[in-house]
């Protein structure tokens, strides 16, 4: 199986919202072959993404066959070195390694879950995540509304609005209103989106939000404060959960060698691709960490999540990313739907490629 074409594209959809997720978050690419098969992919990078694929990527892959996915990962990692390893050349890579493994599955006329386990789970359970804003009253309907419809896991993102020392009442009173909310059954987790840099302000947070219960905190620090993280790791009273905007296996096996998080979140569009995620999923084992994929319940890592995930826990999708297919969320469960390879929706891929 040849690859014969590899046409890079940015769909008209994936450009929201107006912030760096539009600009480069997310990126396609559709590898044909002299089968007659088409593979996607989804990634990231914006511009500059395309521009590695349609260059650097396309040298090392227009002629070559299309079977020795992971063979093909390294040929590509080692191409863009000079200037890669983490970052946007990486996000362009993860769109081809997961094309490569669409055109796998789809040329043993199967998914690509069913490549990764004999008996795929169909159903999945959700969280879901919320925005925290400044009206109260919005997030805590976004919550009740979530409780409402099933969701046995919530998670408040936006902490990183307030500061974790001298806001820390706020934050604590915010998340406590939430528990009230939910009561104890129902699973919480808070999103910090990489704002805060005091770990002492945070290590005496998290010893105030322990009687909350948290599931986890997410990316309360930098992604690369690794000393911040392994000292905040070895002593916070809440699970520290982070990763998803780590890069390769590379990078997560040493954030497990500093035990930099408890639980590890790569991005499968981000990370290096399903190649990189599925050795993610191996390190975490040797490490006895839990993995719990960002974006879970979309296409790209949802087979990992039915196959090789002791724990699935699958984040709710991105509302202006639901047009692409490959699982159904009902009931606050997200049903795989694909029948083959990624079981992404071509027709309306096809349609943002003819647009773009």
């Amino acid at each position: 199986m040849i690859i014969t074409a590899m046409t890079p594209f940015m769909p008209a959809a994936a450009r929201g919202p107006s912030d760096w997720r539009g600009w480069m978050g997310q990126i396609c690419v559709r590898l044909e072959t002299d089968t007659g098969l088409i593979g996607y992919g989804m990634g990231g990078g914006g511009e500059a993404g395309l521009h590695v694929i349609d260059t650097v990527l396309r040298q090392r892959l227009i002629g070559a066959d299309a079977d020795p996915v992971e063979d093909l990962w390294e040929q590509m990692y080692a191409a863009t070195l000079p200037f890669g390893r983490k970052g946007l050349a990486i996000m362009a890579q993860s769109a081809v390694d997961l094309a490569l493994w669409d055109l796998r599955a789809k040329s043993q006329a199967t998914t690509v879950a069913a490549l990764l386990g004999d008996e795929p789970r169909q159903r999945l359970p959700m969280y879901r995540t919320i925005s925290k804003d400044a009206d109260a009253t919005r997030w805590l309907g976004q919550i009740e509304e979530a409780v409402v419809a099933g969701y046995g896991a919530v998670k408040i993102g936006g902490l990183g609005q307030l500061h974790p020392s001298h806001e820390a009442d706020a934050i604590v009173a915010m998340l406590t209103s939430a528990r009230r909310l939910i009561g104890p059954d129902i699973r919480l987790m808070a999103d910090v989106g990489m704002r805060w840099h005091d770990v002492d302000a945070v290590i005496s947070l998290c010893q105030r939000l322990a009687e909350i219960d948290l599931d986890w905190l997410e990316e309360p620090l930098p992604a690369d404060d690794l000393d911040g993280y392994a000292r905040l790791a070895s002593v916070s009273a809440v699970p520290i959960a982070g990763g998803e905007h780590e890069f390769t296996a590379r990078g997560f096996a040493e954030l497990m060698a500093r035990g930099a998080h408890h639980i590890y979140q790569p991005d499968v569009c981000w990370c290096g691709g399903l190649t990189q995620l599925l050795e993610i999923y191996r390190l975490a084992q040797v490490n006895h960490v839990r993995v719990c994929p960002h974006r879970g319940s979309e296409a790209w890592s949802l087979p990992a999540l039915q196959t090789v995930d002791p724990q699935p826990l699958a984040e709710s999708g991105r509302p202006w990313m639901a047009w692409i297919g490959g699982g159904r969320s009902t009931s606050a469960q997200v049903e795989a739907t694909a029948t083959l390879g990624f079981g992404v929706d071509e027709k309306s891929l096809e349609a943002a490629r003819a647009r773009d």
